[in-house]
């Protein structure tokens, strides 16, 4: 975020191509004496950027005051060559991301997928409610994000994973999930679109109270192993629940991903108009999402094809389908 206090001299525009500018909330995010990136400060009267720390080192009282000052007048940046420094920080703190108004999209993306994974990876690990609480402030400042500008999900669709674990399929599903109901959605609105994230990314979360064995199996399962698998979209919204997140949509999209429109699903075999319309995007964003990733038991399949086949599927809500084969048609992502 670049500061209200400018400098009297204008920073060249084409700095922002190697560098950052840094904002006064990131750097102070950072240990105070030991800035883990090189900083530099833009010398204004020969109007280049200069170093002034390299990092690691250890400032002075006097250089922490500097480092301030330079900030508040937007003077202070970080090469771009330390953006992995940069971004494994963000990561950690996932709101400064919308503080750096300097970031451009495919970073700002790239962070956020990074913060998400490790959210639900804690979470999948350990469903208890302060790393629940991570992962849903992590999921707020997406759709922060998102609810700006509807077109940024777009990118976030062209980063779906191909690798199989509960993290990628749980991003997967939200991303394409959410695709559909802002395609169909005239009136956006901000809560309901934070509930519906939260619903898709956590629909699977039951899946954490199954016998590991069973998520590693190679070949087709018992039927016993079957019986047990079919509990997970109970436990997914038993564990909300007792995480006190248990808004409408978050239970529809835990509980009802699994149904199908010819009743034949799991786990209330309900029907049609039964399933919520969280559900018919949740069940058919849940199928995509695990159709494009490489399984024990089947490979990765192209996205459109993938859609095509929902898409002609009766079991699942064709129109939802449809909005992401016009996606991929359109090339969109």
């Amino acid at each position: 975020m670049v500061s209200k206090k400018r400098s009297s001299r204008a920073v060249p525009e084409n700095i922002n191509e190697e560098y950052y500018q840094i904002s006064e909330e990131i750097m102070a995010s950072f240990p105070r004496y030991r800035p883990p990136v090189d900083l530099f400060f833009f010398n204004e009267d020969i109007a280049v950027l200069a170093p002034f720390s390299r990092k690691g080192a250890r400032l002075s009282n006097e250089q922490v005051e500097e480092v301030a000052r330079l900030c508040e007048d937007g003077n202070l940046f970080v090469s771009r060559s330390d953006h992995h420094i940069y971004s494994e920080h963000i990561v950690k703190q996932l709101d400064l991301v919308l503080q750096d108004k300097n970031l451009k999209e495919a970073e700002i993306v790239n962070i956020c997928i990074q913060a998400l994974h490790m959210r639900y990876s804690d979470f999948f690990q350990q469903p208890v409610k302060a790393v629940f609480e991570s992962l849903q402030r992590d999921i707020m400042v997406v759709t922060e994000y998102l609810f700006e500008d509807k077109l940024r999900l777009n990118a976030f669709m062209r980063r779906l994973f191909t690798d199989d674990s509960p993290a990628n399929h749980a991003i997967n599903t939200m991303c394409a999930g959410l695709y559909m109901w802002l395609e169909t959605t005239t009136d956006i609105q901000r809560k309901n679109l934070d509930q519906i994230a939260l619903g898709l990314m956590a629909h699977d979360i039951g899946m954490s109270r199954m016998p590991p064995f069973l998520l590693s199996r190679q070949g087709p399962l018992k039927q016993d192993e079957r019986d047990k698998i079919t509990l997970h979209p109970v436990q997914s919204a038993k564990i909300m629940q007792k995480l006190e997140a248990s808004t409408q949509p978050v239970i529809q999209a835990c509980f009802e991903h699994h149904e199908r429109m010819d009743g034949s699903g799991y786990p209330q075999k309900l029907k049609g108009s039964q399933i919520s319309a969280v559900g018919r995007i949740a069940a058919v964003a849940d199928s995509f999402a695990a159709m494009i990733t490489n399984r024990p038991y089947a490979q990765a399949k192209k996205p459109m094809d993938a859609a095509g086949e929902l898409g002609l599927d009766p079991r699942y809500d064709n129109s939802f389908a449809r909005v992401l084969i016009g996606g991929y048609a359109t090339s969109k992502f």
